[in-house]
């Protein structure tokens, strides 16, 4: 692919509205450049996949959508590329400061879930520790990518106006199969704080009433939103993993109208909050691949959130085999085909927030 200057880059983003069509012919390197709107919206990419829009009066909020992750997760990147295309051509008018990041150009560009190493794997910090797995060791684009990420979701807050701010980051997945509830969202270990009412009922505008609270620190983009951003921070998982092109985008019209209403100043009117509108489950066992002799015990059509009797077999490693252990536990996010040492599954189990929600 051949280099690109910052003009050309420019004058291409503002012919085309397209910045994903941008990323993905200049996965390595795309020069930083900026330009204005005429209706006064600021406009500066980055980095490659990396673009923030700031209106001339941004109000109270610095959001950032995430895609793309996950190479293969093409439905969201499709979304955010729709979202952002409507405000490079003034059709959608923003009222707060977004950040849009495609987070793993060269999958996507393959067609793959990651190259080298799980980027969702890799935030907090993890990107430059030892003895994160990957399949052939050394250094992984996935591991620069999530130093970048890192760096660009800071300086996009750190750089937002003086007073009070809310800062809110939604990283959208598809999922490997399919789900008892289609959409999902991991909400990140709070540390003891309260989960947020107000989040909970926007993502339910978004079509997303099923939620999994997790139970410990994790490196992923999300987690890393919440604690080291101090941000509302959710993984939002909005259906299955399909090709470009073979996505039914009317089925994820819901979370595309509450987005563009959260970004661009429209009223979000939600019912009173009630639990027994949503599932809450939350994670009791976190099962990690040990070699490669682990396999699951069940079909590939299973699908996230599943349940089985007690003592039921889920999964086998060398020397173990991992049952069910109360009544109710069900599987998410089941995948064998991860690196050794890395998250095979979790075993979660449906809980109350009474008393949690504030």
């Amino acid at each position: 692919m051949s280099l690109i200057s910052a003009g050309q880059a420019s004058t291409q983003l503002q012919a085309t509205a397209d910045f994903l069509t941008l990323t993905r012919e200049q996965p390595d390197q795309l020069p930083a450049f900026e330009f204005q709107l005429p209706n006064g919206t600021h406009i500066a990419v980055w980095h490659t996949g990396v673009l923030v829009a700031e209106p001339a009066e941004p109000g109270a909020q610095d959001i950032v959508l995430s895609s793309g992750i996950h190479g293969n997760e093409t439905a969201p990147i499709e979304l955010c590329n729709a979202i952002l295309r409507d405000v490079l051509q003034q059709k959608l008018h923003l009222t707060e400061r977004v950040l849009f990041l495609f987070g793993n150009p060269w999958a996507i560009n393959a067609g793959v879930r990651e190259i080298k190493d799980n980027l969702n794997r890799l935030f907090s910090g993890h990107h430059s520790q030892d003895g994160i797995s990957s399949s052939e060791g050394g250094q992984s684009k996935e591991r620069e990518r999530a130093k970048l990420l890192e760096e660009s979701v800071l300086k996009f807050y750190q750089q937002a106006p003086a007073g009070e701010r809310v800062r809110k980051l939604y990283d959208l997945h598809t999922a490997i199969r399919g789900s008892r509830f289609e959409k999902f969202a991991v909400y990140p270990f709070l540390h003891g704080k309260n989960w947020s009412k107000t989040e909970l009922q926007f993502l339910k505008s978004c079509g997303i009433d099923t939620f999994l609270l997790m139970q410990s620190p994790a490196s992923t983009f999300s987690y890393f939103a919440a604690q080291s951003c101090q941000a509302h921070g959710f993984t939002l998982e909005l259906g299955k993993v399909r090709p470009f092109g073979q996505n039914d985008l009317s089925r994820f019209s819901a979370a595309d109208s509450a987005l563009r209403a959260l970004i661009s100043g429209q009223p979000l009117q939600f019912p009173e909050f009630t639990e027994a509108d949503f599932n809450f489950y939350e994670v009791r066992r976190a099962i990690n691949k040990q070699t490669d002799a682990f396999r699951l015990c069940f079909a590939d059509s299973i699908e996230n959130f599943t349940s089985f009797p007690v003592g039921t077999v889920l999964a086998e490693d060398e020397g173990v085999q991992y049952q069910v252990e109360v009544e109710g536990e069900a599987v998410i996010f089941p995948n064998p085909k991860v690196a050794v040492g890395q998250r095979a599954m979790l075993l979660v189990k449906p809980v109350s927030v009474a008393g949690k929600v504030g």
